[in-house]
């Protein structure tokens, strides 16, 4: 995925929310790199539960970190569950959704999501990979709500 994995700690394994994982980030300085981060960011102040999944990108709790294209990540898998299904693509043996990540309390990270009651996550091409890291909001939303949808 062209990113220097200098320092990347995680022995590999399933990855559940509340556990730690490799993400892609990008800052001027080093480019694409990994780093581990919590599958979960702290919840809103009534919360009490991490938030693994951004369901909507007009929601106060993710609109600032959304803006900045330096708090956005790829999260690498090679596949995942929904329900009792798998999903994974022969074609890219390493896939990478959207996400986005946070230094508040711990580092932590949550996956984009899609679909009907945001249920699947926002799976990347490598094209959009760039797009996603470094672009305008208004270019990267294109990238989770498609390109028929009106910018906000």
């Amino acid at each position: 995925m062209g990113a220097d994995r200098a320092g990347d700690v995680w022995p590999g394994g399933e990855v559940v929310p509340g556990g730690y994982a490799p993400v892609m980030i990008n800052d001027r300085e080093r480019g694409r790199h990994m780093v581990p981060r919590q599958w979960g960011v702290p919840p809103p102040p009534r919360g009490d539960h991490l938030v693994p999944f951004v369901r909507n990108l007009a929601s106060p709790f993710w609109i600032g970190t959304l803006r900045h294209a330096r708090f956005r990540c790829l999260v690498p898998m090679t596949h995942f569950r929904k329900g009792a299904s798998w999903f994974s693509d022969p074609a890219w043996p390493l896939l990478a959704c959207a996400g986005i990540w946070r230094d508040s309390e711990i580092p932590s990270f949550a996956v984009l999501t899609s679909g009907a009651a945001g249920a699947l996550p926002v799976i990347l091409r490598p094209a959009d990979f760039d797009t996603w890291l470094r672009a305008d909001i208004k270019v990267a939303r294109c990238l989770v709500e498609g390109p028929g949808h009106p910018p906000a």
